[in-house]
């Protein structure tokens, strides 16, 4: 029967968190031949190579041998078989009764040459290894109260025999055990009842005090009182050498003949060498600390004077058969009352941790504490004192510094070390025996170490009817074990996100549940079937049949292997017998999980004990394997638990601090993220489980999958996203967007399924939290720039990633994912959705016509971009028809015929807009008459329907007469006053531009088109008439309208100073120089584009012309100035005798004092022209007559014959 133990520190009482456990060695152990009897104790017990040897207080030595369980059975308990039941001889002193005998109180065995050394009754008989035949004869040694003293750091394989120590009376004898047993030396020290020996120094202790012996030269060092109240030995020799050396004999061991031996305690020899050594200030240091413990809180009951004679030795307790007797004998579970102080012997306690250290234990009553004391093999302190809170009655020393004993296996060379105790405790329910352990390895700076109680769980021990101290002792053999615990935590299994009866859920149940998706479940569940399809066909080709069962067994070999260990501490009590095993960490740490998961309210102290978990192992490098597995396992265990208090905290909700480490546990551990959205309602089902499945540890699954089937869970599986809380999907947001950063690790085990779960689930919680985001662009560092961020990256669910945005009809966010993808159709059809349809959830989508243009000039594809140029010029002519006038766009160029009827049938109302780019961006000329054709049905059809349309271009007129000069031309007038919106305007602005320009065009269509407007009103569009009139050589009706109907008299003397070729013309600021004063001045003026300069004739023309209808100006403060200023800055195109002919004979002089004076001035600058040039005639003349005498002289006369 297995027991298990319980190991708690002493301030928290967690089960299972201590450093050692207790695990069956041998349960039920028949002490007694027939079982008749239940009086028989456990004294002793040694292992080595699968015997058990057991000695009983029945004075019987007990071997068993080890039957390993079945290979197969990992969980099973070996067998013991009684191999021999041995009573060993022993001579009982005169007078002793059977109840006095402490039976078997030691067995030594000696590997190395075969041999078993067993104490019983203070006798000692010799056996051979391992059955146990007698050996040496009859050889007994009587009178002995103690075997033991081999020299531990002796290698175990030495040839030439094994040295021990034989306790007796009056001597220490020091024997060979070989071939023989041979005594080599005598000691001379008296009643030792314990020894532990390092090369050849021996630490003994007699029923008072502690000395160290150096065997070879015989010297002894003695060392501080067991008891701290024995005032007995001097201080002024603890730790002074004495030499002991006297008569000592040597030669076979023989067997003592005497019959009756008792031990005398003798006083150590005052004969001493002075040492100096700071042993004593530390030895009376801790009797003062125990002087001053105070009487009265002692535990109840009576303390009995125990005189030397009746001490136990170190092997059984001797008198616990009498138990009146005895500090622990109880009878009724409660300790004897305290009795008033007086001298108390204490059993002395000696164990070697390291290869030169002793440590010592002394105390003042078995029921009040014990100091142990470290001393070194010159018998000075090494280490700082450890304290028991009470006097032991057993120790054991395990691990430390490299050590054969450890009952752990070596992980590093750092292993810790550890003292156990064996001790009783009272609590509420009455006396408790177990073992304090602690630390003996501690830093100096540890002001309270740290103390464990482990004690076997009485409730399961049916066989001891009262409480029994424990026997603790560290063996000679090493037995090795497997934790299953261990395996049952790290050996992977795989993990079931879903029940059974939920099987499909992973793909179909968010959509079950969200009206916004119910339209595409059909879709979705096609989808998943062809997913299913094609993963199963790839798992086929991968994965063999009763693959799972493979995989079970190697994670199982695999954690079997980081499982083992091995025991070399042996604890019992009553006839029970198990292994006192190092605990590993994992389940020290596992166990405190399980104590704070034991909470039931979700409190802020619940959550620090689970941090507190990962906290002692935060910045500390694994040593190991296992341990490397044991920080993430724990780590994933908190980050579950963790996760699951903060799903169910509100009413003390997480700190943000608190928060972080969650996430921080979580993503550091390498858990699966689909295990953490496995247990989040409205997020589990994006998990994504193919036929290879989720592999997690197994004590995760198992704490995964408990919250999972809860019936608390099961009543919120199926709630959606929406109503999961703010800082939930906080939470999820910065843990998958972690994760996510994690892609491309080659750590990351079947990464292709958990970033499509990752990405899905994120996506999911963007878009939750984006509902919330107010309408427009995404700002810096909000959750749209993140969502953006997300789908412009890319995903892997993209098939999932459509489904989730079209259920929360973010059209603009789809749009981006298929941008990611380059899927430029998608991308245009998804935006023609959001223009057509007005879908713009979120308001993101501006100027949407805008970006569909800019967009379609980055696209190659000349069928996309026609076909939604064709779209765009039907929503908005303006803007698409420079989808296809644009010279930039990576498309090949659209021929502008082409595109003329391409518009013409698709897109009739964008053919104008075409049109103007084509003759006015790109000067095709070819194009003016078609596109004056629909200007002038613009116009005129907007005049022809609307009344209102007629009226305001008339009262233009009257309000352009009215203005004073100076004043704009009417066309720039009209450009001034242009109304945004008015179509019908524009075109007419449009159609002066052309009437106006150098182009070809039918004049004669045109001026049939408007003449067709008289049969409603005369004059509807004066400057077009002005226009055509020009184009067609009738100045004189140009002029008239100009200056009679429009009242546009600037635009009436640039008509005659241009010869009447053109008017309101986009070449006008450039071409006239209305400043000219003269025909000679107008030929320095800039050359015109249109046609080539007038002649003065044709200037003169107009200029008399319009004259002559300035003279005729209704209005005479018009007539008088605009005649004026004609004459003023025009004047050198008039004759003076003309205008002096026409001017009304009762205009002033005044009027014309300007004209008369430059026309004055023009008449004397020609005559003085003329007279220059005539001199200049007559010079030239007379320098021509020169050079003829002069060259006639040189050539002289010639005879003409």
């Amino acid at each position: 029967m297995a027991f298990e133990a319980h190991s708690s520190v002493s301030s928290h009482g967690t089960r299972g968190a201590g450093p050692y456990v207790l695990r069956t060695l041998f349960a039920d152990v028949p002490l007694s031949e027939d079982g008749s009897r239940d009086d028989v104790r456990i004294n002793c017990v040694e292992y080595l190579d699968r015997n058990l040897y057991i000695g009983t207080s029945d004075s019987e030595l007990l071997h068993f041998f080890e039957i390993p369980p079945d290979p197969a059975d990992h969980s099973g308990i070996p067998t013991f078989i009684l191999a021999s039941r041995l009573r060993p001889a022993f001579s009982d002193p005169a007078g002793a009764s059977n109840a006095s005998r402490p039976g078997v109180q030691e067995i030594l065995l000696l590997p190395s040459v075969g041999k078993a050394c067993v104490l019983c009754n203070s006798t000692v008989t010799f056996y051979s290894l391992p059955e146990l035949s007698p050996v040496f004869g009859t050889l007994q040694v009587k009178n002995c109260s103690w075997i033991g003293g081999v020299d531990l750091n002796q290698d175990a394989q030495g040839s030439d025999g094994v040295t021990i120590l034989l306790s007796l009376s009056r001597k220490i004898s020091v024997v060979r055990i070989g071939e023989d047993a041979r005594v080599i030396k005598k000691i001379d020290y008296a009643g030792s009842r314990l020894s532990v020996r390092r090369d050849t120094i021996a630490c003994v202790a007699d029923s008072r005090s502690y000395a160290l012996l150096e065997i070879n030269h015989q010297l002894k060092i003695p060392l501080m009182s067991i008891s701290s109240l024995d005032e007995s030995q001097p201080d002024a020799i603890v730790g002074q050498a004495q030499d002991i050396s006297g008569s000592a004999g040597g030669g076979l061991l023989r067997s003592n003949s005497s019959t009756q031996t008792r031990v005398h305690t003798e006083s150590p020899d005052p004969q001493s060498h002075r040492r100096g050594t700071s042993l004593g200030n530390l030895i009376s240091s801790v009797n003062r600390r125990h002087e001053q413990q105070a009487v009265d809180l002692e535990e109840p009951g009576s303390r009995s004077v125990t005189p030397p004679d009746s001490v136990a030795s170190p092997g059984p307790e001797a008198g616990a058969t009498a138990r009146s007797t005895t500090p622990d004998g109880v009878t009724d579970g409660r300790l004897p009352r305290v009795q008033p102080p007086g001298p108390t012997f204490l059993k002395p306690h000696i164990v070697s941790p390291t290869p030169d250290e002793f440590l010592l234990v002394t105390g003042t009553s078995p029921f009040e504490p014990g100091i142990g004391m470290f001393v070194n093999t010159e018998a000075e302190p090494t280490r700082p004192t450890i304290e028991f809170d009470r006097y032991p009655r057993q120790i054991a020393v395990d691990g430390g510094s490299p050590d054969a004993s450890s009952s752990n296996p070596p992980l590093s060379s750092e292993e810790e070390g550890f003292v156990l105790a064996s001790m009783s405790r009272e609590l509420a329910d009455g006396i408790h025996y177990g073992l304090e352990i602690q630390r003996w390895d501690a830093d100096a700076a540890d002001h309270e170490p740290a103390k464990y109680w482990l004690d076997p769980n009485q409730e399961n021990t049916t066989k001891i009817k009262v409480p029994q101290p424990l026997g603790v002792r560290s063996l000679l053999g090493v037995h090795d074990t497997c934790f299953q615990e261990i395996v049952d935590r790290l050996c992977k299994r795989r993990f079931t996100p879903f029940p059974s009866s939920n099987a499909e859920g992973s793909s179909v149940s968010l959509k079950s549940v969200d009206s916004r998706t119910a339209s595409t479940m059909e879709r979705m569940s096609k989808e998943k079937e062809l997913f299913e399809r094609d993963n199963d066909s790839q798992d086929d080709e991968s994965l063999p049949e009763g693959w799972q069962a493979t995989r079970n067994t190697e994670e199982e070999e695999f954690a079997r292997r980081l499982a083992r260990s091995t025991a070399r501490l042996a604890v019992w009590a009553g006839p029970n017998i198990w292994w006192a095993i190092r605990n590993p960490l994992i389940l020290q740490l596992d166990a405190q999980l399980e104590a704070a998961n034991t909470m039931t309210n979700e409190t802020p102290l619940k959550r620090r004990e689970l941090f507190k978990a990962i906290n002692s192992f935060r910045g500390r490098d694994a040593r190991s394997e296992l341990e490397f597995l044991t920080f993430s396992y724990i780590q994933q265990q908190v980050g579950i638990l963790l996760l699951i208090s903060f799903l169910k905290s509100t009413e003390n909700p997480f700190s943000e601090a608190e928060l972080r480490a969650m996430e921080e546990a979580l993503v550091d551990s390498q858990l699966d993220p689909r295990v953490v959205l496995s247990i989040i309602p409205g997020v589990r089902n994006e998990v994504i489980e193919t036929r290879r499945g989720i592999w997690i540890f197994g004590g995760v699954k198992t704490t995964a999958e408990r919250f999972i089937f809860s019936s608390d869970f099961d009543d919120k599986v199926h709630i959606s996203l929406s109503t999961l809380s703010r800082p939930v999907l906080q939470f999820l947001k910065r843990f998958l967007s972690t994760w996510r950063r994690k892609k491309g690790f080659g750590s990351v085990s079947d990464e292709s399924e958990v970033f499509r779960t990752v990405d899905a689930a994120l996506l999911a919680v963007l878009l939750e939290l984006d509902q919330h985001s107010p309408p427009g662009p995404a700002k810096a560092r909000s959750v749209r720039a993140e969502l953006y961020e997300l789908v412009d990256g890319g995903v892997d669910c993209f098939d999932r990633a459509e489904t989730l945005i079209e259920s929360y009809h973010r059209l603009f966010v789809l749009s981006r994912l298929y941008q990611s993808k380059k899927m430029v159709q998608e991308v245009l059809e998804t935006w023609r959705r959001i223009i057509d349809e007005g879908s713009n959830e979120g308001g993101e989508f501006q100027d949407g016509e805008l970006r569909v243009r800019e967009y379609l000039t980055k696209i190659s594809s000349q069928a996309l971009v026609q076909e939604y140029g064709i779209w765009l010029a039907n929503r908005n002519p303006k803007l698409g028809v420079q989808v296809f006038a644009d010279d930039k766009g990576r498309a090949p160029k659209f021929e502008p015929t082409y595109v003329v009827e391409l518009l013409r049938t698709d897109a009739p109302g964008a053919v104008k807009y075409y049109l103007e780019f084509l003759v006015f961006g790109k000067g095709h000329t070819i194009y003016v008459n078609e596109l004056i054709s629909y200007y002038l049905d613009v116009v005129v059809t907007h005049l022809q329907t609307s009344s209102e349309a007629r009226d305001g271009v008339l009262s233009t007129y009257d309000t352009y007469r009215a203005l004073q000069p100076p004043k704009p031309t009417y066309r720039q007038f009209l450009t001034d006053n242009a109304p945004a919106d008015d179509e019908a305007w524009h075109s007419r602005l449009r159609l002066l531009q052309l009437l106006g320009g150098r182009y070809d065009y039918d004049s004669a269509v045109i001026r049939d088109r408007i003449t067709s407007l008289n049969s409603i009103a005369d004059d509807l569009l004066v400057p077009e008439t002005i226009i055509l009139d020009g184009r067609e050589r009738k100045h004189e009706n140009a002029l008239r309208l100009l200056v009679h109907r429009l009242g546009d008299y600037d635009t009436a003397v640039a008509y005659c100073f241009r010869g009447g070729a053109s008017v309101y013309t986009i070449y006008q600021a450039e071409t006239h120089n209305t400043h000219a004063t003269s025909p000679k001045d107008a030929k320095k003026a800039p050359k015109r584009r249109e046609s080539a300069a007038p002649t003065q004739d044709e200037q003169t023309r107009l200029f008399r012309a319009l004259l002559g209808e300035f003279l005729r100006l209704e209005d005479d403060t018009d007539r008088v100035a605009q005649t004026g200023l004609l004459l003023d800055k025009f004047g050198g195109w008039f004759d003076v005798s003309d205008i002096l002919s026409v001017i009304p004979d009762g205009w002033g002089v005044d009027l014309l004092a300007g004209f008369l004076v430059k026309a004055l001035r023009q008449i004397v600058a020609e005559k003085n022209e003329t007279t220059v040039a005539r001199a200049l005639s007559s010079a030239q003349n007379l320098k021509i007559q020169h050079e003829l005498v002069v060259t006639i002289e040189k050539t002289g006369p010639s005879v003409e014959s």
